[in-house]
Order: C-alpha cells, then structure tokens, then sequence
C-alpha cells in the first residue's frame, strides 16, 4: 500500500502518525513548527486522507509496514517515529517489527495495553454502525477526543476537529476500529526498545490519561514523560506550541 504523503523541512527525519479518524492534516502545525528542526513526514495510514484502503485484513501490523514501506521510497534508512492515540498504536507495531528502522520514538496520548473486550465490542459497534450508514455515530465521540477547555473555550478547535471527522471515510473508518481492536499488549516492545522514547500526554486527556503514559515511560529503558496543560487526546492540536516544543526538544537530543 502506497501512502499519501506531506512533508516539510529537512534535516532528520521524523515521521507523525495520526490519531484515529483524523488524517494527516491534523499535523499542519506540527509541519509548520517543527520544519526548522527536522524533516517532518506526515502520511495519511491506509484508508484516510489521501491513502487507498486496500483489501488487506484490519492490523496496526499492516499499517507498521506500509510506514516502512514509505521510508524506502523516501530514501530514509532510520528514523524518528510517533503517533497519536491510534499513530500511536501504529508506532509501538513498527517498533516490534522493524526496530531497526527507527531512531527515537514518539507516543502521544496513547496506551500500551490491549483493548479490553468491552472496548473491542465497542469497536466493532461502531464499526457495523458506520457500514450500516450511521456515520453519526461516530461524532458521539467528539466530546471525549479533546480536553475540558478546548470543549469550552476553543469553539475553532472543536470545529476543525469535528471536520476531520466528517472526512473519514466509513470503510477507513471500519478497518482502523477492527485494526486498532486487534492490536496485542505492546509492553513486552517498550520494554525492549534500545531507542530513546518521548511519551507525550494532555493533562485532560479522558481516553489514554496521565497513568497509561506514565506505564509506557516507565516501560521503556530511556523514555521522558512530558503533560501538556489544557490538552486533551489530541494535544498536538489543541496545545500546538507547548506540543512542538517538547517534540523539538527531544529530535535535538537525538541530533549526532
């Protein structure tokens, strides 16, 4: 599967994975702030933006690979590598996959465990619901997607975000709830990675909150914790500045 790509700047190269059921336009700040530190690449994962959906069976492994498979055509041998919420999922896939590939590690409001089977039947409700025609159903979650003050007193953010959502394709949006539901425990992975990590969490994150990230950084032999204040799941939009600031941080401590 060939991804839909944007990038920006140059320099070393740091791949963003977006959140679940965003594209890669949720990362415009991100291309924007981060470009004079590093090259920042931003594909859409199969099905979303400007990526085909393929008829390969729902896994967080198949999207690890197509990301690979992105950095063969980009010429790039190693990388940095982070992702949002399901990004996130993706990136902790790649790592158990590829490690070699990968030079620092990025998760952002995301969780290590696997889904409960509550959660996983939650999934595949919406998943049936969305193929039914029911895309509505998919909105229900757009209260919990950001924090407390975005939901109060950021009315464009909450609007950006409720566009990106419409976006979604039904079937992107089907695959991605069946990949993300399938997904194993990822601990033994961060508990292996000889890469240092950054774990990125919005302090009103209602989702993947604060001890599922202090989990996966105390999981990982070189890892630092950052809390974005006001944020919620999706920090980078919410929180951009504070967001690229801690990012930008860390791709310089990986600088040779």
């Amino acid at each position: 599967m060939q991804l839909y790509s944007r990038s920006a700047g140059s320099g070393l190269p740091v791949v963003l994975l977006h959140a679940f059921p965003l594209s890669s336009a949720m990362w415009l700040a991100q291309r924007e702030g981060l470009a004079p530190f590093c090259r920042v690449i931003t594909p859409d994962l199969r099905g979303f933006g400007g990526t085909l959906l393929g008829d390969d069976e729902p896994s967080v492994d198949a999207m690890a690979d197509d990301v690979v498979r992105l950095l063969d055509e980009e010429g790039v041998d190693r990388a940095v590598v982070g992702g949002q919420s399901m990004g996130g999922y993706v990136t902790m896939a790649l790592c158990r996959r590829h490690p070699e590939r990968v030079l620092g590690v990025i998760l952002a409001d995301t969780k290590a465990q696997a889904d409960p089977e509550p959660v996983r039947a939650n999934r595949e409700r919406i998943a049936e619901a969305v193929l039914a025609g029911d895309t509505g159903v998919l909105l229900d979650g757009l209260p919990t997607l950001v924090g407390a003050t975005t939901r109060e007193r950021r009315g464009m953010v909450l609007g950006r975000v409720r566009g990106l959502m419409q976006a979604a394709p039904p079937a992107a949006v089907a695959w991605a709830q069946r990949a993300m539901g399938a997904r194993p425990d990822a601990f033994g992975t961060l508990r292996s990675l000889t890469v240092p990590a950054l774990v990125v969490v919005g302090d009103e994150d209602e989702i993947s909150p604060l001890a599922d990230a202090r989990a996966m950084a105390e999981a990982v032999p070189e890892a630092r914790l950052a809390v974005i204040e006001k944020a919620g799941h999706l920090s980078a939009i919410e929180q951009p500045e504070a967001f690229n600031r801690v990012v930008a941080e860390f791709v310089k401590s990986l600088a040779p």
